[in-house]
């Protein structure tokens, strides 16, 4: 076992990343142990055709590090990714960081007070652990009666085989979410045939791609307030967005762009039919796109209901049409409401995380959970809202940093969320969502086995920050 860290971090994407710039600024000793050979996060495993962002990037970046060099108001993956290596760097993080070094277990020692870490490398030791994991890393195959018949080549899209040639292949596409229609629209002029087994049609609005000209990039780099006054007009954009889905007044304002958007790229009437969605806009994942609609009136793309069997080379919907297939790609995203990395870590009473959970995890804040001592989650349960990851793990991060100054100042050995707290937190979170869009009707990844969903934010994000603005000392169980 090597010598003890004060922190250790899990995971080497956006958040783990500037876990570790705001650990190093307060001098702390850690490492970031990442699982893959390359940092990046999501950003490193997703690489299919058209894989972008759908947050614009003034916003999608670290506020204390912006990249005047975007070239689109929407970042592309390549420049993502690229933006995470030089921002590692700049900041002089690359000699914490362990490579290839995978989590298989954590497990809390109350004996000693610190987190018992083993790896595919070494077993560490540290007393505070933050969990920088990132909810959409696990992808997800739906079990389908008959997969297994397939004669084809069959893979997701966050691993997408570029060795697999689609050129003048009949396509099945599993899946009408985010990555779908990125991909989609690129894949389809050298097909012979697309097929896309759609569940549910999405609420898809336009987006306003902007080509940042090398004039803007010299302003961005020669005035840096110019770019902090875009990301702050473009945050609040987001809020009045989220606030106003939460008036039914407003959001049918909000469909109606999404239905002249069907309209617009869309002419076959039958066909206009299947993609408006039956629910409510912001009930599930809203999604952007010029190009979506546009493709799917295409003649040599067929859009059919959600996928019910396969057999050899026939894929058949649920309302039993059917369509041969030389490839599938799938594009059913990931493991959200139950993290992966949960049946790896042990608390206090020996159990794992989750066990704990039964399906329906809860953490206050989003940021510590009960039994587990001196760990912090990001992007933890009922977080996600209408805004950039960034504006949510940074605000995180200002609630982890002043936990652990508050341990050193006042020489603690652990600190533990209240279960009081947790409880009267969850309550609060539960009955403010009761009264959402989010649980107006509809069926998508924010809720659990159980129905509750754990994975939103009902308010804003200006609350969200000021609730995790400080580590308030006297809410927790310290020793």
């Amino acid at each position: 076992m090597s010598q003890p860290y004060e922190i250790i971090i899990i995971g080497a994407g956006f958040a783990g990343i500037g876990a570790a710039i705001q650990l190093k600024k307060m001098n702390a000793h850690f490492l970031l142990l990442e699982k893959s050979s390359e940092i990046g996060g999501v950003w490193r495993d997703n690489n299919y055709p058209g894989c972008g962002c759908d947050v614009p990037s003034p916003l999608y970046s670290y506020s204390f590090s912006p990249n005047p060099n975007w070239t689109h108001l929407f970042g592309k993956q390549d420049e993502i990714k690229q933006y995470t290596l030089d921002t590692a760097d700049k900041f002089g993080i690359n000699d914490h960081i362990r490579t290839n070094t995978e989590l298989l277990k954590s497990s809390w020692d109350e004996t000693n007070h610190h987190w018992r870490i083993e790896t595919t490398q070494e077993t560490y030791k540290a007393k505070f652990i933050i969990m920088a994991c990132g909810p959409m890393h696990v992808p997800i195959i739906p079990k389908i009666p008959g997969l297994e018949t397939f004669t084809g080549k069959y893979f997701h899209s966050s691993h997408w085989d570029y060795n697999c040639n689609l050129k003048d292949k009949r396509v099945a596409v599993i899946g009408s979410g985010a990555s779908a229609i990125q991909f989609v629209p690129k894949i389809y002029p050298e097909v012979k045939e697309l097929s896309l087994f759609q569940r549910t049609a999405p609420w898809v609005l336009p987006k306003a791609d902007l080509i940042f000209s090398d004039q803007w990039k010299k302003t961005f780099a020669k005035y840096p307030i110019t770019q902090k006054i875009l990301r702050l007009f473009i945050y609040y954009l987001f809020e009045v967005f989220n606030a106003s889905l939460k008036y039914p007044w407003l959001a049918k304002k909000i469909q109606v762009s999404g239905i002249k958007n069907i309209y617009r790229g869309v002419k076959d009437p039958e066909l206009r039919k299947r993609l408006i969605p039956s629910f409510a806009i912001g009930c599930k994942r809203i999604l952007l796109s010029n190009t979506w609609y546009k493709t799917l009136g295409k003649t040599n793309i067929h859009v059919l209901s959600g996928i019910k069997k396969i057999d050899g080379s026939t894929l058949y919907s649920q309302d039993d049409q059917n369509s041969e297939a030389d490839v599938i790609i799938f594009g059913t995203g990931f493991e959200v409401t139950t993290m992966p990395i949960t049946q790896r870590i042990f608390g206090v009473s020996g159990k794992s995380l989750s066990e704990r959970f039964d399906g329906s995890p809860q953490a206050y804040l989003g940021t510590m959970t009960e039994d587990c001592p001196n760990l912090f989650l990001t992007f933890g349960p009922n977080l996600y809202t209408y805004t950039s990851a960034f504006v949510i793990f940074e605000a995180q991060l200002k609630f982890i940093t002043s936990a652990i100054q508050t341990a050193r100042k006042k020489t603690l050995s652990s600190i533990s969320v209240k279960p009081e707290l947790l409880t009267e937190f969850n309550h609060e979170i539960q009955y403010s969502l009761k009264k959402s869009i989010w649980s107006s009707g509809c069926t998508s990844y924010f809720l659990d086995k159980k129905g509750n969903n754990n994975t939103t934010w009902p308010w804003t994000s200006f609350y969200m920050r000021y609730r995790l603005r400080k580590f308030q000392h006297n809410d927790y169980i310290t020793k």
